[in-house]
């Protein structure tokens, strides 16, 4: 008799609670088979605030749909705390470009991020579905660097879960907060974030054509900085124009 596999009680948790929440925000995803083709990607989407909500629901939409986790790139300090380094590792999530991550491409499975960061998500009110990846370009080595296609992804809904108060990089660089946590304050139905329940906003997810990680059918050298930023505002351009197909459906 053979023994039972041992629970994945982060991935249990991970799964019950987003499928909760894509009912809450009736969530919906357009061009999921972008990404059943069996090649891995990396998936590159729209950080909203203040929490990349959309994308965890994707998460488990791939789950579903594929039969196993896509690999998001956390925040470096996740990987220091014991208690969401054992929830991230049991979920399959990375820090970085390491060993666990090639062998996930090896599988075909694909890579998840947010080149904005919490940069992007923990803005105010006055900056809300405006693509703002500064000059950040690590996504694209990355792909670059696999032989990744970039599938670009964008989510109307996700920047009206909370009323952003303040910039939140701005307001941690002021206090020199600890791990370059942001510190931003938002508020929901209930009061301010995360006290407060998200507002009902409803999710409409679009999933773009893959981009090839080239210029004019030509590779691109990761050293070459004016390249990578051509490439970098291609993308970027995509998914702004998915966001704003999105907001208009």
């Amino acid at each position: 008799m053979s023994e039972r596999a041992p629970r994945n009680v982060p991935l249990t948790i991970w799964l019950g609670y987003w499928r909760a929440m894509m009912r809450y925000h009736r969530y919906e995803v357009h061009g999921l088979e972008h990404l059943t083709g069996g090649r891995a990607a990396l998936i590159v989407g729209y950080h909203g605030r203040p929490l990349a909500y959309d994308q965890c629901m994707l998460t488990v939409a791939i789950h579903d749909a594929l039969g196993y986790m896509p690999h998001g790139i956390v925040h470096s300090a996740a990987r220091r705390l014991p208690v969401f380094r054992w929830f991230s590792g049991g979920l399959g999530f990375v820090a970085g470009d390491d060993g666990s991550l090639a062998e996930a491409i090896e599988r075909g499975e694909h890579i998840l991020v947010q080149p904005g960061g919490t940069r992007e998500g923990c803005r105010s009110a006055l900056h809300r579905y405006q693509v703002d990846w500064g000059r950040r370009t690590g996504y694209l080595r990355l792909a670059i660097k696999y032989g990744l296609p970039i599938v670009p992804v964008a989510c109307a809904g996700v920047d009206d879960t909370y009323i952003g108060l303040n910039d939140g990089h701005r307001l941690a660089r002021a206090l020199n907060s600890p791990m370059g946590f942001p510190v931003w304050f938002g508020v929901g139905p209930q009061g301010l974030w995360p006290l407060s329940f998200p507002f009902p906003a409803k999710f409409r997810q679009l999933i773009g054509d893959p981009i090839e990680p080239t210029l004019n059918g030509r590779p691109v050298d990761v050293d070459d900085r004016e390249a990578l930023q051509r490439l970098s505002a291609h993308v970027q351009t995509e998914v702004q124009r998915l966001l704003n197909v999105a907001r208009r459906l």
